[in-house]
């Protein structure tokens, strides 16, 4: 007698994989013509740099010794002038900020990888640096597509709650002590960090703080019996529109060997572009770089030699000046509507970057995707993200549900206005 077959060829992973929460609000927006979203974290319409492109794309294809390079495969570790330029920028904006003298060794091109945006470098180092059943530490609340990526790979899930200055030390002890006693240390594999304007809170991680986390990440490897790498996620950090930068995690003593740094260049100039950047220790450099020339050879070159065309004719630095400044004049929209809409029982931090507000509503108020509230939100044609989507699925803690997500980055001033005020009116409705 045969045997039966299986009810699916797909692999573990295969059979792991949920529609993430992305998929299904951006189905919302399809389905709904006249909602208006403060969901999508895309940026701003009416900044894209279409007439810089299109001269500096004239100026490229122009000739044949600089058009045909382009239009070519290139190398899978990235253009080499444009890992150079990113790692010249890098080092400058370190050194602008940083409270001691750099390791230089680790601001060099051949530590520089350039991808397919940020979002592949994020997918790319789970993939080489964890196995199923492994731990990744995350900020609590945190960038919930990265979650995602954790979920399909198998990973667990432990959150370190926020502070004003970032993931707070003293529960990152507490946790990392915790999988000691379990004896699951060594499976922890690494912290994951949006360090500039977050995603979805806009907190921004001191200097001090990223050195405290590296501090006692160093200790507990020990225990651990293998690296533990903190992951620098800085796709907001050219975002800033107030206040002083901050040096990233690479220039603490311990960067070189321990801090995986993710940036793009798809946020600050154009998001179809689709150039991210890593900064990456051996050996997860060339284990990364393995995996990505088995995923696509490389990056796509003419997106490379556009980014390197703006970079060094100043097409970038003058377009980042005019983004910051309209980013900022939206959040001042955006919470303006804020204050005049919202019961005073909310709260939020003005932004001082990137494109979100995180609003904090008082607990007896669910926002969850089954919630009245959200169900009466959709019905008044205005989206939000629910502040549980960016929670980890930790089982030491319950989920928070009594918190939104609202981005302004693609929002129009009128959309902006409305959403609020619609959101306003139906917490109105609901709560008084």
């Amino acid at each position: 007698m045969g045997r039966s077959l299986k009810t699916t060829a797909l692999s573990a992973l295969g059979r792991r994989l949920k529609p993430p929460p992305i998929s299904w609000l951006m189905e919302q927006v399809l389905a709904r013509p006249h909602l208006v979203s403060l969901a999508a974290g895309f940026t701003d319409d009416a900044t894209l740099p279409v007439a810089e492109t299109r001269r500096l794309l004239t100026r490229l294809l122009a000739r044949r010794a600089t058009g045909e390079p382009a239009l070519q495969y290139g190398s899978t570790p990235g253009l080499p002038a444009l890992r150079r330029l990113t790692a010249s920028r890098l080092y400058e904006q370190d050194a602008a900020t940083a409270p001691g003298q750099l390791p230089e060794q680790v601001y060099h091109p051949d530590a520089i990888v350039i991808t397919h945006g940020s979002q592949q470098l994020l997918y790319l180092l789970c993939e080489v640096l964890c196995d199923p059943g492994d731990v990744v530490l995350v900020e609590d609340p945190t960038y919930f597509v990265f979650l995602g990526i954790l979920s399909c790979r198998g990973v667990e899930t432990r959150g370190i709650p926020l502070t004003s200055e970032g993931p707070d030390p003293d529960r990152l002890e507490a946790v990392l002590e915790q999988l000691r006693r379990e004896h699951r240390l060594h499976r922890v594999k690494m912290l994951y960090l949006v360090s500039y304007h977050q995603n979805p809170t806009g907190t921004t991680t001191s200097f001090a703080c990223k050195t405290a986390i590296l501090d006692l990440l160093r200790h507990y490897e020990r225990r651990a019996g293998h690296p533990i790498y903190l992951l620098e996620d800085a796709a907001y950090r050219e975002l800033r529109f107030a206040g002083p930068d901050t040096a990233s995690a690479l220039a603490t003593p311990t960067g070189p060997e321990r801090v995986l740094y993710a940036g793009t260049y798809s946020k600050p100039f154009a998001t179809g572009v689709r150039v991210g950047f890593g900064v990456l220790p051996e050996p997860v450099r060339s284990a990364v770089l393995c995996l990505k020339g088995n995923h696509d050879f490389g990056t796509s070159n003419l997106g490379q030699h556009l980014l390197l065309a703006a970079l060094e004719s100043g097409e970038y630095d003058q377009h980042v000046i005019q983004l910051r400044r309209r980013y900022a004049t939206k959040a001042s929209w955006m919470t303006a509507a804020l204050r005049r809409h919202f019961p005073p029982e909310a709260h939020w931090t003005d932004p001082r970057g990137g494109m979100y507000v995180w609003v904090r509503l008082p607990r007896r108020v669910r926002t969850g995707p089954r919630s009245a509230l959200f169900q009466r939100a959709l019905a008044a044609d205005v989206l939000y993200v629910p502040g549980r989507f960016c929670y980890a699925l930790d089982p030491t803690r319950r989920t928070p549900d009594h918190e939104m997500r609202l981005s302004f980055g693609h929002a129009s001033e009128q959309a902006i206005r409305t959403g609020v005020a619609r959101l306003g009116r139906v917490l109105a409705a609901l709560y008084g």
